[in-house]
């Protein structure tokens, strides 16, 4: 029952010179490619403009470019406005079937660790996020993927194929889908991929927040599980986990379970994909501790 992660298909990763090359093709505009960013699954890319100002080259394959400025675009601009650390989108391109954004550098890099005071900073601005959607109802709603497949991420099929342990729990994820609407309610800013990895920090000090390209509508408290399932990558400062924990602990039932349900599909399939059996064990520990 085993299927080895070769025989499936893997997520695209960033060719950034095919990308700048197009990106000269259709603006007249020459993008350096300077290297790729530290981080991230699928890539971004330091690119300097002729001027000389220094930005992130990213590509959303599978993407129309209206998608992006009804939703992520939308967000950033919101975010902006109101004072939190986003980058700006400098432009925004379709190439074929992808779409290329060339974004805002900001300061910091990302966070190896996550200490309390990060927490706390990660935290704050969590809550910021409340209800900053009200007047934009075109923003479209997070999808959870409990019983469909996501674009490119959230594969059910893995899961049934992969063991009988990742089978088991990809019938404990339709199984809450059943008494759960299948998109996220609420008017809150959702990130979609809110880990401290795409937190940036100066000296420890959290400078900025990056990744918004699935950003959507829904509840905040999303970002708070992603999170949670984010520390579980690597070893944290002592008591971090467990304050985060607490404060799952807290979230009524009908919020935390789908939530935990969409970041457990999420997590165990791409390591089902990329990642090695070990790996796959490591996200079904975390996975059962909630379904």
């Amino acid at each position: 029952m085993t299927a080895s992660p070769q025989n499936w298909r893997r997520a695209e990763r960033l060719d950034a010179d095919r990308m700048a090359a197009a990106v000269y093709a259709e603006t007249g505009v020459r993008l350096v490619v300077e290297g790729r960013c530290p981080g991230g699954e699928t890539g971004a890319a330091h690119v300097r403009w002729p001027d000389g100002h220094r930005s992130v080259l990213k590509s959303r394959p599978d993407t129309r470019i209206e998608e992006l400025r009804a939703g992520p675009l939308t967000v950033c601009e919101v975010l902006r406005a109101r004072g939190y650390p986003c980058p700006s989108t400098e432009l925004a391109l379709q190439v074929d079937r992808a779409v290329v954004l060339v974004q805002q550098l900001l300061p910091g890099t990302p966070l190896e660790c996550l200490d309390h005071d990060g927490l706390d900073r990660a935290l704050a601005l969590n809550a910021s996020q409340a209800g900053l959607l009200t007047e934009h109802p075109r923003v479209p709603s997070m999808n959870l993927y409990l019983l469909d497949d996501g674009p490119g991420y959230c594969l059910h099929e893995p899961l049934r194929r992969h063991n009988r342990r990742s089978s088991a729990l990809e019938q404990r994820i339709r199984a809450v889908e059943a008494g759960h609407p299948r998109r996220l309610a609420g008017h809150d800013v959702v990130h979609q991929d809110f880990h401290h990895g795409n937190l940036l920090a100066v000296d420890g000090t959290v400078t900025g927040v990056v990744d918004w390209d699935g950003a959507g509508r829904g509840d905040r408290r999303f970002d708070l599980v992603t999170l949670r399932f984010g520390l579980h990558a690597k070893e944290q400062a002592p008591g971090v986990v467990r304050r985060l924990d607490d404060i799952l602990d807290a979230l009524p039932e009908d919020i935390l379970r789908p939530c935990w349900a969409h970041m457990s599909l999420r997590m165990t399939d791409w390591a089902v994909r990329h990642f090695a059996p070990g790996d796959v064990a490591h996200w079904l520990d975390l996975a059962e501790q909630r379904l």
